[in-house]
């Protein structure tokens, strides 16, 4: 059969609103053959399958056959750029880490890190984590209205994140504009710019560590390098920048969509206001209902996949649509409303399997942590512009706001 006879066009509306195609998709089946819309980053125009609903993603998420390798994924891309130095954070020089690896080397990989997020380590850290929070809410204070992913959301997991990789307090503010680069979508030259600053800085800091070891993420990583030849130079610096972006995003777009969907149902957030013992919870709804990654990372076929009743080829490029999985009404009752009270458990917004998100535990505790400073601080919030003006990024995987105007002490 030509699925490429038959596929659905995806356009720019997808970026914006994916859950209505999802529903259209899911009442045809599991796995969809699509052209993606054609502003997006590094695919758009190019055929790709989509799979949709809790129970075939969940499925897909685990399958060994469905492949993360770059050298594999790397096809994908030349289709749409040909010249690798120009595919941003998919560049092999910084790519080369476990999101992008197959076992063994993604076990081995994985194995270096594990350590440093286990909830035993997450937790000593939370009282780094409380005085980052309170000096970025002292500082919100002064201000009645502003932009909270610029203001507190983006600059929160920033700073954990170089806190545990050693990157020096003054030097974290390249960090900032390199990471705003990365996550704009709006100029695909400029990321490629970024992850290339990055890859060069992280570079330089290794050699530091190697020069002056400190006790912080970057320089274990360093030691596994050069007393045990447990991963290349390559390898290296790939995980540190890895880290970096897994290490903001998740929090930066957890934090915003969950104030989003808070700021549209008051009542959610004032019963988080009168008891905060809802807070673990909570955060597992807010992730659920607007999962930070909307598509996992980019798969490909390493031989004939069945997914429902259709055939995925080898060799196709696959993406597993967790937004979907996460409001599938099968496995969610009213999928799409927010409940701060819903046990909502076994969503897939860190994904499942061997891929399943390392930070997850950082994610929830600098999450919650978050929610609490700010209804101690600003109890009365409320959105400074209308919901239907706020643009999502323009990406493929992340699902996250570009903005997010509040007013902190609403009058």
């Amino acid at each position: 059969m030509d699925h490429d006879s038959t596929l659905l066009e995806l356009d720019d509306a997808f970026v914006q609103d994916p859950y209505s195609v999802y529903a259209k998709l899911g009442a045809e089946g599991s796995a969809h053959r699509v052209r993606m819309p054609p502003g997006v980053p590094l695919i758009g125009g190019l055929p790709v399958w989509i799979v949709t609903g809790y129970d075939a993603v969940r499925s897909a998420l685990a399958d060994p056959r469905l492949s993360t390798d770059l050298n594999r994924i790397d096809g994908l891309f030349a289709q749409k750029e040909p010249d690798r130095t120009k595919r941003g954070g998919f560049s092999s020089a910084i790519a080369s880490h476990m999101m992008h690896t197959d076992p063994p080397d993604h076990t081995r990989l994985r194995k270096l890190v594990s350590k440093a997020f286990t909830v035993r380590a997450i937790q000593a850290l939370r009282p780094e984590i409380q005085r980052i929070t309170d000096e970025l809410v002292e500082d919100l204070s002064d201000h009645d209205e502003v932009d909270l992913l610029e203001a507190f959301a983006f600059p929160l997991p920033i700073r954990v994140i170089c806190l545990l990789l050693g990157v020096p307090v003054a030097e974290q503010q390249e960090f900032k504009s390199w990471s705003r680069a990365l996550v704009s979508g709006e100029s695909p030259e400029a990321a490629t710019a970024a992850a290339t600053a990055v890859a060069g800085y992280l570079g330089d800091l290794v050699e530091r560590k190697r020069r002056a070891t400190t006790d912080d993420l970057l320089t274990a990583l360093v030691a596994a390098r050069d007393v045990d030849d447990r991963l290349s130079e390559t390898e290296l610096v790939s995980t540190a920048y890895l880290l970096f972006i897994a290490g903001f995003e998740t929090t930066l777009n957890a934090l915003g969509n969950g104030t989003l969907h808070l700021m549209r149902n008051w009542n959610q957030w004032e019963a988080l206001r009168e008891d905060r013992t809802l807070l673990p919870g909570a955060v597992e709804e807010f992730l659920r209902l607007e999962s930070p990654l909307k598509h996992a990372t980019f798969r490909c076929a390493t031989e004939p996949v069945s997914v429902g009743d259709v055939e995925i080829p080898a060799g196709d490029f696959v993406l597993l649509a967790i937004a979907s999985a996460n409001r599938d009404p099968r496995r969610f009752d009213d999928p799409h409303a927010l409940d701060v009270r819903r046990p909502a458990a076994g969503h897939l917004a860190f994904g499942h399997g061997i891929h399943h998100c390392l930070g997850a535990p950082l994610a929830r505790v600098e999450v919650q942590m978050a929610f609490n400073a700010l209804l101690d601080a600003f109890p009365a919030m409320r959105l400074a512009a209308d919901p239907e003006d706020l643009r999502w990024r323009n990406s493929t995987i992340i699902r996250g706001l570009d903005s997010l105007p509040v007013r902190l002490n609403h009058r």
